[in-house]
């Protein structure tokens, strides 16, 4: 490809603007051709100053808009399988943000829609594979020195839940992110979820079971604990421990400012993840840019998303019922690797 590549981007939300931000200003090789949302107010203002951009409510004729190439979804989780099944049917590539699809019927659909293609065209927007720490911890556990990993210890803190949000959502939209991750640091499929629940925090909306203890196995044994806690109030913290057989290794403490004044110091903590991964979204976005315009789809893909879908589900009935549940996926296509590396 010559030119920089087109780009749809479909919402205009908080994550959607960040993006069209990040396309004008940040990433080299792009631009955005057009943008959807529901909102056309919001949606011209997030492309307020940007030339050749076309603006529009409707999500299918902004993939049919001139000059766009490639699609990059930031919309609710509901609208997610439409725009994906839409961008395969023009054969564009995408970029989604997570969750691919909520419910894993839908993003079981998505799967078997672009296995029929008989070609990858989407990338799931799990950042935190693109994270310079997660990507240290990575290459650490596959070049084996610690042995064989034993136990994940993860952390997930937000300062407060927006308005709303569940206590089905700690598990399905935040400790999404923890279920990928885990799956790709440990290159295996997760097997099994239990949930604990202790007493809810007092800075918690009423009815809102935070925080919680989610327990998920691994097909080769290993266990993996997370503690989600959306409301702690004091910054966005994200943390993990690989506890392996012959040593252990801990991102997530450090990545802050240290500052020192007249007899005191203190350590700035993250408000939210677009502070705490804004590297990690940049590359992620500059990595699907440039392997669109190569030809070439990298990256997590569709089962990725499908798989987390499954297990947050299953963490979803764990929560609800209290007892151990199996998660159970499909069939893996051909299409798709193991476990996306």
């Amino acid at each position: 490809m010559g030119g920089p590549l087109g780009v749809a981007v479909l919402g205009a939300g908080h994550m959607g603007a960040d993006h069209i931000r990040r396309l004008d200003r940040v990433v080299s090789g792009a631009r955005v051709a057009a943008v959807a949302d529901p909102d056309a107010e919001r949606a011209a203002a997030a492309v307020a100053g940007l030339a050749g951009v076309t603006v529009h409510t409707d999500p299918e004729a902004a993939l049919d808009a001139p000059g766009v190439d490639a699609v990059l979804i930031a919309s609710p989780g509901a609208a997610h399988e439409a725009a994906l099944l839409g961008a395969f049917a023009r054969s564009l590539p995408v970029l989604c943000e997570k969750p691919m699809v909520p419910d894993s019927a839908g993003a079981l659909r998505v799967v078997e829609a672009e296995a029929r293609l008989g070609r990858r065209l989407a990338q799931i927007g799990f950042m935190r594979r693109y994270d310079a720490e997660y990507r240290r911890l990575k290459a650490l556990l596959d070049g084996g020195t610690l042995g064989r990993p034993l136990m994940l210890h993860c952390v997930h803190r937000n300062v407060f839940s927006p308005p709303g949000f569940t206590s089905a959502q700690l598990i399905n939209s935040s400790v999404s992110h923890e279920i990928d991750a885990a799956r790709w640091l440990l290159g295996e499929e997760l097997t099994a979820v239990t949930v604990r629940r202790p007493v809810s925090s007092a800075g918690a909306p009423e009815g809102l079971i935070d925080p919680q203890f989610v327990l998920f196995e691994t097909e080769r044994g290993a266990l993996v604990d997370v503690e989600v806690f959306v409301n702690c109030g004091f910054g966005y913290q994200v943390r993990c421990e690989a506890v392996c057989e012959a040593g252990s290794a801990r991102i997530g403490e450090e990545h802050s400012m240290l500052v020192t004044t007249a007899a005191s110091a203190r350590r700035e903590v993250a408000r939210d993840y677009l502070v705490r991964f804004a590297d990690a979204y940049d590359r992620e976005v500059q990595d699907w840019v440039d392997a669109t315009r190569a030809g070439r789809v990298t990256g997590p893909g569709a089962w990725d998303g499908y798989a987390a879908s499954v297990v947050a589900e299953a963490g979803v009935r764990a929560l609800a019922g209290g007892d151990r549940v199996a998660v159970e996926l499909a069939p893996r296509p051909d299409l798709y690797a193991e476990v996306s590396r």
